[in-house]
Parts: structure tokens; C-alpha cells; sequence
């Protein structure tokens, strides 16, 4: 069954004070809210603070902590780097792996990405995969080639079992902090493509199950216009997520 899902990724932001405070006002908050097993709640976070958020979000049924990245290899030397085996360890349930800004500051490709997808699988780590295009392939109408190589890449080595456990999210980089806006429309048609893209692959059973996560700019404002798309399954929220009350306003619209 698909899932519903918000995820709060606060990017690198918050002092250690800062983040048990916001954390434990979401979960508060939270409380008050009708999550069931097909309405999640993720909270993506600096790895300094992954520990402490595993243990507050472990005590709730439906909450989980997620990391920003991981590393490809499960252990060695890699120095300042985070592996699955590691983020495991303290209790944490997913992973973002290919976020636009891992891509566009630290030049991870699609070949190093789906080498962190297999990582985290074989931690029983699920990775929530990022995908989307930048303003110019959107001006220049590139933007569904560029998704369909971002996923084929990305995803398209792994085994129907394994795909399974898999999570995308979709950002149109062109839409952050560009001044241009993304509309409801634009979002249903991608992530009707993206799904397209799964059937062809996988068959639909699998396609039909898949979460797929909008992540451009979702706010309380048209958060529940997003999720009424049929094929938008939730967020993948940035600066929102940093307002506890805004955060849980859109969990609210799913």
C-alpha cells in the first residue's frame, strides 16, 4: 500500500539545543494528529544530532529519523564521512541519498548514487531518492530527459524485490529560490511521469505502491493543494520544516 509521507529535512541548520527543542515540539504537536501506518513522519537531520532524534522519534509509533547522506562504503577510511552501517546502529530508518545540493555542491552523479541506493538496502536503510531538473533544462524543455536519466541511473539496477523499498522525491531545483514558482499541475504531471517511468520497469503493482515525494517549496499554503494530486504522496520539506508549527500544518494536509 502506498504510503503518505512528510519529511522534514533541515538541511544544516540548528545548534544541538535548537534541534531537541524543535523536535520535541513537533512530536507534541504531533500528537494531536491522525498518523496510521499509511501516514508517516520522517525527520531528516545533521548526523550530530541523528542519535538524539532516533531515540525521541523511536518512542512514536509513526515518526522515524531519516539522515541527509550517506557514504558508498560501509566502513573504512573515509574520514568525516557517514555510512548506513553506522547510522543504523543508532536507530535510523531511511536516508536522503542524491539531494540537488549533494549533486549540484559536492558533484555526486548517478553512478555514485545508486551505489549508495544498493548500500543502504543492503542495511535495510531506505533511501529516499532525489531527482529533478534545473532552470535551464526546464527553459530549454530537457526536464523529463533529465528525470528519466536521474532515475535509469540512479535506480533502474536494482531487482523488483529491492525496489520496493524505495522512496522518491522529486525537486524542481528551478523552483527553489529562483523567484519562479512550480504549480500544482506541474507537479501532478511529473510525478505522473515518474510513475510512468516505473510501470514500464517494474509493472504497475510496484509503480501503485511507490511514494513519491514533492519537494519544491511545499509550504501550510498550498500544501494541501499538492497532496490532493493524485500522484503527489507527500513532501519533502526544507525551510518549513524548521518552523515546527508550519511542519506540522502540512502533515496536517495529507
Amino acid at each position: 500500500m502506498r504510503k503518505k509521507i512528510v519529511v522534514g529535512n533541515w538541511k544544516m541548520n540548528l545548534l544541538k539545543t535548537q534541534a531537541e527543542s524543535l523536535a520535541n515540539e513537533v512530536v507534541n504537536l504531533l500528537r494531536h494528529v491522525d498518523l496510521s501506518e499509511t501516514k508517516k513522519v520522517i525527520l531528516s537531520t545533521p548526523s550530530l544530532y541523528l542519535n538524539k532524534i532516533s531515540e525521541l522519534t523511536g518512542k512514536e509509533k509513526f515518526m522515524f529519523s531519516c539522515s541527509q547522506n550517506i557514504h558508498h562504503e560501509n566502513s573504512g577510511a573515509y574520514t568525516g564521512e557517514i555510512s548506513a552501517e553506522r547510522i543504523k546502529s543508532v536507530g535510523v530508518s531511511y536516508t536522503l541519498v542524491g539531494h540537488s545540493e549533494r549533486r549540484a555542491y559536492f558533484d555526486e552523479t548517478n553512478e555514485l548514487l545508486a551505489k549508495k541506493i544498493t548500500t543502504a538496502l543492503s542495511q535495510n536503510i531506505v533511501p529516499i531518492y532525489c531527482c529533478g531538473e534545473q532552470l535551464e533544462d526546464r527553459r530549454l524543455e530537457n526536464h523529463f530527459s533529465v528525470i528519466l536519466t536521474q532515475i535509469e541511473e540512479g535506480l533502474f539496477h536494482l531487482s523488483s524485490d529491492e525496489f520496493k523499498n524505495i522512496i522518491i522525491a522529486y525537486e524542481p531545483v528551478w523552483a527553489i529560490g529562483t523567484g519562479e514558482t512550480a504549480t500544482s499541475d506541474q507537479a501532478q504531471e511529473m510525478h505522473a511521469f515518474i510513475r510512468s517511468l516505473i510501470i514500464e520497469k517494474y509493472g504497475n503493482d510496484i509503480a501503485d505502491d511507490l511514494t513519491i515525494l514533492y519537494g519544491g517549496s511545499c509550504k501550510p499554503s498550498n500544501a494541501e493543494e499538492l497532496f490532493t494530486c493524485p500522484d503527489v504522496d507527500g513532501g519533502l520539506i526544507g525551510g518549513a520544516s524548521l518552523i515546527a508549527e508550519d511542519f506540522v500544518n502540512i502533515v496536517k494536509a495529507l
